[in-house]
């Protein structure tokens, strides 16, 4: 039976020290390591993708980045929805939930890529499905927001968004070696066993199912009539977040999705199963020190825009190498770019409670402004589909403009929102 959290307030300093903090950080780690995974199962799509010909399929380059961004437009729609379960739920019965899901489109995905006469709407359809394991981080982040006071919201969100991050990076290192890839594309030989990366997935996600169940917690949510959950969207810090977060996170899931299919088709002799998990890993493992210093110097927002710079000219540099074949410049360039996305990732999960004085909205702008971000792991690879530099060009122009609002907004001296 799911163990309810009567009487909580963490922003009670007696309680919080005689049980409170307990409670919390178990159910913190619990949810962080279920994240963790929810974000291996969502980058399994873009793993596979890349290698698909190699193992005996014949897509085009075209319908294999669709199919690298199908399970981002479908997580992105899902958590609008994921948002609001915890509530409904019960976070335990949430997370129970979620875990389940994910291993449908798995076992179905892995028999489907043992057959290289699948024809590409079943493809299709399977990896849709990933989808839903994108949409768990909203309804996590809106449910772990409620266990921690405000003080220390920044720093948890960022551990728990931050290590659940890392689950890309992880993907991205242990899936090629699951599906027999060497760490070289020149010396992988076809077809491969990428079915093996799938069926590795469930029984992890069994471990965290059996980990949820025993140590997760429900905290008491007050119900709301439909016209209060709508009424974030009537906030404009709700759409300037989403705008800055989307800038943010919407950047390090997207060129996450696309990074192996760029590496793969712009730089093929670099062996790219040598680093390309290390730029998810930078923008995550980052993430939580975004978070923990914007505690500390009491500004989300300036760390926000220094790092929305940070990515802006690392953009700029990584069309440079693109556009000169330096695959020094562009790897290095990649790094700070991640690295920027980290920052502003951590930053803004600092600033929306302070933005939001109800914990309850706080927590359901949190999952709110991750939905519309999720989209860009789907927008993303649509516009590598088309031309490399064009799209940089793009992403440039809509970071330095996310760097002028977030500097009008929040950061300048007189600034109408400071925080």
């Amino acid at each position: 039976m799911p163990r309810i959290v009567g009487g909580w307030d963490p922003e009670d300093a007696s309680m919080w020290r005689a049980s409170g903090r307990s409670i919390a950080l178990r159910n913190l780690a619990v949810s962080t390591f279920a994240l963790f995974l929810s974000f291996s199962v969502s980058t399994l799509g873009a793993l596979v993708a890349v290698r698909l010909n190699q193992a005996g399929f014949d897509f085009s380059r075209q319908e294999l980045f669709f199919l690298a961004a199908l399970p981002g437009l479908v997580g992105a729609t899902g958590r609008l929805v994921y948002t609001y379960l915890p509530a409904l739920m019960g976070g335990r019965a949430f997370t129970l939930s979620s875990l389940a899901l994910m291993m449908v489109p798995l076992a179905g995905l892995g028999f489907a890529l043992q057959d290289p006469a699948t024809p590409f709407w079943q493809m299709a359809l399977w990896f849709s499905l990933l989808g839903p394991a994108l949409s768990h981080f909203s309804g996590s982040m809106a449910n772990i927001g409620e266990f921690f006071p405000k003080r220390n919201r920044g720093t948890a969100n960022g551990i728990n968004a931050g290590v659940g991050n890392l689950g890309v990076a992880a993907a991205y290192l242990v899936a090629p070696l699951a599906m027999g890839a060497s760490l070289s594309p020149m010396l992988d030989s076809a077809p491969l066993a990428l079915h093996r990366a799938c069926f590795l997935l469930i029984p992890s996600l069994a471990v965290a199912f059996i980990l949820v169940a025993l140590f997760m917690d429900d905290v008491p949510v007050e119900r709301q009539s439909p016209s209060q959950a709508l009424a974030p969207f009537k906030r404009v810090n709700l759409w300037l977040m989403a705008v800055v977060y989307s800038c943010g996170f919407g950047s390090f899931i997207g060129y996450s999705m696309a990074f192996p299919l760029i590496v793969s088709m712009v730089f093929p002799q670099s062996g790219s199963d040598w680093f390309i998990f290390l730029g998810p890993l930078v923008g995550a493992g980052i993430r939580p020190v975004g978070g923990w210093l914007s505690d500390r110097i009491q500004s989300g927002a300036r760390v926000a825009l220094a790092s929305l710079v940070v990515m802006l000219l690392a953009t700029i540099g990584v069309a440079c190498g693109v556009a000169r074949g330096d695959f020094t410049l562009f790897f290095w360039c990649m790094m700070a770019l991640f690295s920027g996305t980290g920052l502003v990732n951590g930053a803004s999960f600092r600033m929306i409670p302070h933005l939001f004085e109800s914990r309850t909205t706080a927590g359901q702008v949190t999952g709110i402004v991750s939905a519309f971000a999720a989209y860009g792991a789907f927008f993303v690879p649509m516009l590598f589909r088309l031309d490399y530099l064009q799209a940089l060009a793009a992403l440039a122009v809509f970071t330095a403009a996310t760097a002028v609002l977030a500097w009008f907004a929040y950061a300048r001296r007189r600034a109408p929102f400071p925080c």
